[in-house]
């Protein structure tokens, strides 16, 4: 049986979070492959709804070495773009590295030439001593290896990944047309790879700046307009920068959170020691070796008015929590709530070296049971709190939620959440990936989600969460490991979950098995799949361009 609490051990060794045991090797998802960017023709199993017109876009790594060199980290792979493209019940698939500097530069010297994530690049043999040396103290150049998900500003496709550059692609033909610099257009140092569009194309995106006065967070704001055909990210601004608590070691974070009036930043203590990342290339140590996790700190809610920039002078606190992924969130009555997945421990990102993820037995299992589950909370922000609230009473009036928000001092409120789950998810793992019907319900109400069940380092399920009751539904198989579901809705839907869901499942004890799954999104059947003649490796996020 699973045991989903912690479990602790000596003071010399790692907590246990689960007894989980027997764990199958998942090396292969972690393979490199080749790119097959010819369309290939696919095998269906099953119905494709006809309705669905478009192309399934998804971005992981797909080459883990360079001639004699490996990568240490998961996220360092050379990115890897992949195509389902779906028309008339039919399925063709195509995939291609994306042609990034750091790509062309590791393939014609063969080795790593640029720095990534958890690997520092090696160095020139062409070199001798003394200028190899002298090569550690040179600042590292921030990689163009958009491997992290497919964005979009001004009706454009981009590759992106977290650093300051990303890549205008073809959507048809995953060709790499422009590579933009973030940098160009406002002073930021990177993005993240998970911005928000409004209905009417305006996007916000978050990014932090390193400057003599300390470490920024920054809200951008992308204009929906192109004032030309070549256009990018021109009229691009900073709404509002809130320093970090810490100068030198601000908050790392993946995402954030939008509302209908308000941007929700997520200040945790998963900390980026900026001196240790500076000097990392000098004592030859990855980016990931400065970043930890430091529970002495609360985790804060910013939120920053989007209309006038101005971020709202209460603070909203609670107990320390990692999290890579929000759900959604809503402004109802006075309450900002906002829901999203959560961890009580913020180890995880050092977690997936490739070595663990290619680790089997006693050693794999010991790499998932000291990983703390991640699972949905929702909190309420009470929006109307002045100088003459009351302290030390409830706040959350709001009728939907136990959780609780406690003005404790003059701009101090402090919250509890509410668990968005019952026992059932537990047995799947927790979940993450989490993903919305986005153009009907994102700043909404809303009643479901749709994520990766996580009994395994990467996902192995499917799980719809039914937010009214906390009941899922699950798709699962044995040996099969579903990427992050993505919602499509059908054509004329009045319900909210009207549509399919479109998932990538890998199957790595089976050679060229891997399909693209089709799934009713309201009873969580399976339709249809599409089985690729190739090997695909597990990635991270995708997107759906309808035609």
């Amino acid at each position: 049986n699973t045991i989903y609490k912690k479990l602790k051990r000596s003071k010399n060794k790692k907590p246990y979070f689960t007894d989980v045991h027997n764990l199958p090797c998942i090396e292969k998802l972690v393979c490199t492959v080749e790119e097959s960017p010819e369309p290939i023709s696919t095998v269906i199993h099953g119905t494709i709804p006809g309705w669905i017109r478009g192309s399934f876009l998804r971005n992981g790594p797909g080459k883990f070495e360079i001639g004699k060199h490996n990568f240490n980290h998961w996220f360092d792979g050379m990115a890897l773009l992949h195509q389902f493209k779906i028309e008339d019940g039919q399925v063709t698939y195509r995939s291609r590295f994306l042609d990034s500097d750091c790509y062309r530069e590791n393939r014609e010297h063969e080795r790593i030439v640029v720095s990534e994530f958890g690997t520092v690049a090696m160095p020139d043999p062409c070199r001798n001593v003394f200028q190899r040396f002298v090569s550690r103290f040179e600042v590292p150049k921030a990689t163009d290896n958009a491997s992290v998900s497919f964005v979009k500003y001004k009706g454009d496709y981009y590759v992106s990944t977290e650093t300051n550059f990303m890549h205008k692609i073809d959507p048809e033909t995953l060709q790499a047309t422009k590579k933009v610099d973030w940098s160009n257009f406002i002073a930021v140092n990177g993005a993240t790879a998970h911005p928000h569009t409004e209905p009417n194309g305006t996007t916000y995106n978050m990014g932090n700046s390193y400057t003599s006065k300390g470490a920024f967070y920054n809200i951008i704001r992308v204009p929906p307009e192109k004032s030309s055909t070549a256009d990018t990210l021109e009229g691009a601004s900073v709404v509002c920068s809130i320093p970090s608590a810490d100068k030198a070691k601000p908050s790392y974070y993946h995402s954030f959170a939008m509302t209908e009036n308000y941007i929700v930043f997520i200040e945790q203590p998963i900390k980026m020691d900026l001196l240790k990342i500076l000097t990392g290339k000098m004592r030859r140590k990855g980016i990931n070796e400065g970043i930890y996790w430091d529970p002495k700190h609360d985790t804060i809610f910013h939120l920053i008015n989007k209309h006038t920039g101005k971020p709202n002078p209460m603070k909203y606190h609670t107990k320390p929590l990692s999290t890579f992924h929000q759900i959604n969130a809503f402004e109802e009555n006075g309450f900002l709530v906002i829901d999203m997945c959560c961890s009580d421990d913020g180890n995880a990102i050092n977690n997936y070296l490739i070595q663990n993820l290619r680790k089997s037995g006693a050693a794999l299992d010991e790499v998932y049971n000291t990983m703390s589950r991640i699972v949905p909370r929702r909190f309420v922000l009470p929006l109307n709190v002045d100088k003459v609230t009351p302290r030390g009473i409830n706040l959350n009036t709001w009728p939907h939620s136990p959780a609780s928000a406690i003005k404790t001092a003059k701009n101090k409120v402090v919250c509890t959440h509410e668990d968005l789950y019952g026992d059932e998810l537990l047995e799947y793992g927790g979940i993450e990936f989490p993903q919305i019907n986005y153009s009907k319900c994102n700043t909404h109400p809303y009643r479901y989600f749709y994520g990766c069940g996580f009994r395994h380092l990467v996902g192995d399920s499917l799980i719809k969460m039914d937010l009214h009751d906390k009941r899922i539904k699950v798709w699962q198989k044995p040996g099969f490991y579903p990427s992050e579901p993505v919602f499509v809705p059908s054509p004329d839907s009045t319900q909210e979950d009207d549509g399919i869901i479109l998932s990538v499942v890998i199957t790595p004890n089976k050679d060229k098995s891997t399909f693209m799954l089709v799934l009713d999104a309201k009873s969580f059947e399976e339709l249809g799949r599409a089985e690729v003649p190739v090997n695909i490796p597990y990635g991270f996020h995708g997107a759906f361009n309808s035609m």
